[in-house]
């Protein structure tokens, strides 16, 4: 299956063709009742509540708008339209006719949805219910355990299952599986057996083995849900009568050579495979109170940034694979940044602010998780300054400019007291703490010079910066930094930046996005799954898989 067509991760619900949202009070309900013909690409139909990229790109805007545009959401249910079946996961003929780059990105953005379901329960005060009505497996399971709770029907027939070792040679969801271990503590054991069993478990067993929270025969099923429901929305702040901001389409102009938005933009040079990310500093009068943040609404310059930076990273990740490195950059006054963090900063229990930066938060992860090479530039005219410095945190190098004969002219960084906590990495640590090693005296240096604009040199002291060339190296330096890293295998760069880029202790979304870039993307290059005779390849023909048998 080609995967020429470019691919838009912007939708509304009017636009919906897989899931409705209603709301009573509040809770809110997502209903999953996929449209078969409804695929992204040609050549499969969704069956069985199945799903490809286009479902899942609908479940992240309606799990986006639930965030924004109805603050009065505590806990949110989610559940199926379709008689006796919940989901049946990522819909296998799609996999088996996608390229490897198309199942990779695919089962990335997956997971970053599904993360964010858990990143919006610890930080948001949003609650999740999985409401599984019918059989549950593969990705559908993996949905249901990013939710906090899971309810099954005790109909004798809805089960849940992991049944990707038996049926197609592949990994068992990996989300799935880690959440088995790392969430739910399923014992190791039992996971064993629900992996390798394509039937899975249902009822008390399933409770028993703790793959779900509670069971409830189908006359009791709605209620249960329900109190369940509204015992989770008693635990939030979220507000009752606030109003939400509306999630207005980005203005945007795609172009053969880049996209634009008003604050980020992306320049391709397709002849060097590198790409210029750069992201602007806000230009006008800024909102100073709550007020005058609830009147911007979704033109607040910290809100529209982001969503502007995370649909070009989006947009980037599946539509531009040839580019190898992106070259991050600023512009604009640091000042004015600083300023909006202390905007941030001053009003970060208030609902809008508090998901604003879980938007950026999570925006940035993007970022750590991309398979690309990440080199931050500072140069004239950057404005690389809280916030806006967490993009070069996320850098695998940063450079630099010092101009030591113009010392008034040379770009400069600083520090807000957002870079010391308010955006963790999937790991828990700030980037500040990952670059350090949770050194406290280096980072006590790092934070006494908070709020203060930084030169080149003072940086490189500091060890916030990998280089700083003056202005005679700089051309040369940035051109051979990008021409070398152009010459290497991307497989070998792939794996290298993930390794470094999470050192520390680690999390279960850090073994998540680990185990994809290792585990499953080997998996998915390998006859047994993909070969003539793989059992993705097979499935549903009715001829047995072919395996090599070696095991390696």
């Amino acid at each position: 299956m080609s995967d020429a067509a470019q691919v838009s991760y912007e939708t509304s619900p009017e636009r919906y063709k897989h899931w409705t949202m209603s709301f009573d009070g509040p809770v809110a309900t997502l209903t999953m009742n996929v449209n078969e013909d409804g695929g992204l690409r040609e050549g499969y139909k969704l069956k069985l509540n199945s799903y490809d990229l286009g479902v899942d790109i609908e479940l992240h805007d309606a799990v986006q708008r639930i965030r924004f545009e109805h603050p009065e959401v505590k806990s949110v249910v989610i559940t199926s339209g379709r008689d006796r079946i919940f989901c049946s996961g990522a819909n296998i003929f799609m996999l088996g006719k996608s390229t490897h780059a198309w199942k990779v990105n695919f089962c990335k953005f997956t997971n970053e949805t599904r993360n964010g379901l858990e990143d919006s329960s610890r930080h948001s005060g949003l609650k999740f219910i999985a409401a599984v009505n019918g059989a549950c497996a593969g990705g559908g399971y993996e949905l249901a355990a990013a939710c906090d709770e899971i309810i099954l029907v005790d109909d004798r027939s809805s089960s849940v299952s992991l049944p990707e070792v038996p049926l197609l040679g592949v990994l068992p969801g990996t989300g799935g599986l880690t959440r088995l271990t790392d969430k739910r503590h399923v014992r190791h054991d039992h996971a064993d057996i629900f992996c390798t069993t394509s039937e899975g478990v249902r009822g008390q067993r399933a409770k028993d083995w703790k793959l779900v929270d509670e069971v409830a025969k189908p006359a009791q099923f709605k209620d249960k849900v329900r109190e369940r429901a509204l015992a989770l929305a008693q635990l939030s702040d979220r507000p009752d009568n606030a109003k939400g901001v509306q999630l207005s389409p980005l203005k945007k102009e795609i172009g053969a050579d880049g996209i634009a938005y008003e604050f980020v933009s992306a320049n391709i040079d397709r002849a060097t495979r590198n790409v210029t990310l750069t992201v602007k500093a806000p230009n006008a009068a800024r909102p100073a109170d709550i007020a005058g943040i609830e009147a911007a609404g979704a033109a607040w310059w910290p809100l529209q940034m982001a969503r502007e930076l995370d649909d070009a990273i989006l947009h980037l990740r599946t539509n531009e694979l040839e580019l190898g490195t992106w070259i991050l950059k600023t512009e604009g006054d640091p000042q004015a940044v600083l300023e909006a963090d202390k905007v941030l900063a001053a009003n970060q229990k208030h609902w809008l602010v508090r998901e604003t930066l879980g938007f950026i938060r999570r925006t940035f992860a993007r970022l750590d998780v991309s398979s690309r090479s990440l080199f931050a530039i500072i140069d004239q005219g950057s404005c690389f300054a809280g916030t806006l410095f967490e993009i070069a945190l996320a850098a695998d190098r940063i450079y630099m400019l010092a101009l030591p004969d113009e010392p008034e002219k040379a770009p400069k960084i600083a520090l807000s007291e957002l870079n010391f906590g308010a955006y963790p990495m999937v790991t828990g640590q700030s980037r500040i703490a990952r670059r350090f090693y949770d050194n406290d005296t280096e980072i006590a240096a790092v934070r006494a010079v908070a709020g203060q604009l930084v030169d080149a040199d003072e940086a490189m002291k500091l060890g916030l910066v990998t280089m700083n060339p003056d202005d005679i190296d700089w051309a040369d330096e940035i051109r051979i930094a990008l021409e070398e890293r152009a010459s290497m295998s991307p497989d070998a760069l792939t794996g290298m930046e993930a390794n470094l880029r999470f050192n520390g202790k680690e999390t279960m979304e850090t073994r998540i996005f680990g185990r994809l870039t290792a585990w499953q993307n080997w998996i998915f290059i390998r006859p047994n799954a993909v070969g003539e005779a793989g059992a993705l390849k097979v499935y549903g023909t009715g001829n047995k898989a072919q395996f090599d048998m070696n095991r390696v």
